[in-house]
């Protein structure tokens, strides 16, 4: 790893950032419970998809009390089409501890933050740099991809050596920094607009005169790409069984994949199968649906019921009411595939 003069490259970061930064919600407050629903909801997720939930879950949920309080279908039907439903769990039972141990207000010690379920040390030092002006860093795969190509880091992130000594040039820079939140969403956001992984735009980068990967002419390969893996097809089909204008729906138990959320029935025709007896009258539609490398394409069929459902975990539902349980994305476009070939409502 090469030598980085930090205050002027702290300087370059904070000044572009402040003139270049994108007007986001969450860059518009300093409240820590809000600053943290982001940096959680943005986990894996685009900002794009995050925006018009973090509106609406702020709405539901105003503070960090509520949120502590919110039951969990309630706190799940929030979050339905987000993904990585884990990260809602998290949440509430980080908030409860929070509630209970202090005094509902997101910590500013560090260990204690990073004590929370579901608060790595990446969003321990997002919430602290930001809301609380701590110099904490940050390193997340954009931060981890401009920091690699400043400081050519070979391997990036991918070897616990890359990852240390990233660690180490985040803490540098944000102990050289007045301003540490600036500095480290400076770096998010110039891996997310300027920094991308592919076809870097060089030119618009206000540290480009000290990046060692330009210099050597290799910055599009540092670091380099990981590996995706190959994605699997699972086919699978579904009933929609209407009684009274209503559709019956499930409950997933624990899978390891969405677990507790609604869905349509899985169709087995003639056999119990662990759930009702039901008969196919007919394919409507074909619904494809990704969850990370699975590929789903998800057969949906009109049925008839022919031994009824038993247990908490079915129940008859109006489709307006089936959008606002706890539900995947793949609910509604079951329910737009199917109302599209019925020329009207499900």
């Amino acid at each position: 790893m090469i030598a980085v003069v930090p205050r002027s490259l702290v300087r370059s970061l904070v000044v572009w950032y402040r003139r270049n930064r994108r007007d986001l919600p969450w860059r518009r407050t300093r409240d820590p419970y809000r600053i943290w629903i982001a940096e959680v909801m943005l986990q894996q997720t685009t900002v794009r998809t995050v925006l018009p939930y973090y509106g609406r879950f702020l709405r539901r949920f105003p503070t960090l009390r509520a949120l502590s309080r919110a039951p969990l279908p309630a706190l799940l039907a929030a979050w339905s089409g987000l993904g990585y439903y884990r990260r809602a769990r998290n949440l509430r039972a980080a908030a409860r501890l929070i509630a209970q141990r202090h005094s509902g207000r997101f910590p500013s010690d560090p260990q204690a933050a990073r004590a929370l379920p579901g608060v790595g040390r990446y969003t321990a030092g997002a919430v602290l740099s930001i809301a609380y002006g701590q110099k904490e860093p940050v390193l997340d795969g954009n931060v981890a991809r401009v920091l690699s190509r400043i400081a050519l880091v070979r391997q990036g992130a991918r070897s616990a050596a890359g990852r240390r000594d990233l660690w180490a040039l985040a803490q540098t820079l944000a102990e050289a920094a007045a301003a540490p939140g600036d500095l480290n969403q400076a770096l998010m956001e110039l891996g997310a607009t300027v920094c991308t992984p592919l076809d870097p735009v060089c030119p618009r980068c206000p540290v480009r005169n000290v990046c060692a990967a330009r210099a050597a002419g290799i910055q599009e390969s540092i670091p380099p790409r990981r590996r995706a893996r190959a994605p699997i097809t699972l086919r699978t089909a579904v009933a929609l069984v209407s009684r009274n204008g209503r559709l019956l729906m499930r409950r997933r138990g624990r899978t390891g994949l969405m677990d507790g959320l609604w869905e349509f029935p899985p169709l087995r025709e003639g056999s119990a199968g662990g759930g009702p007896r039901l008969r196919s009258l007919g394919k409507v539609a074909t619904v494809r649906h990704s969850i990370t490398y699975r590929r789903l394409q998800v057969e949906v069929h009109r049925a008839r019921l022919l031994s009824e459902p038993a247990g908490s975990d079915y129940r008859w539902v109006s489709p307006r009411r089936a959008l606002r349980l706890p539900t995947s994305s793949l609910v509604s476009k079951i329910l737009g595939s199917a109302a599209a070939r019925a020329g009207g409502a499900v």
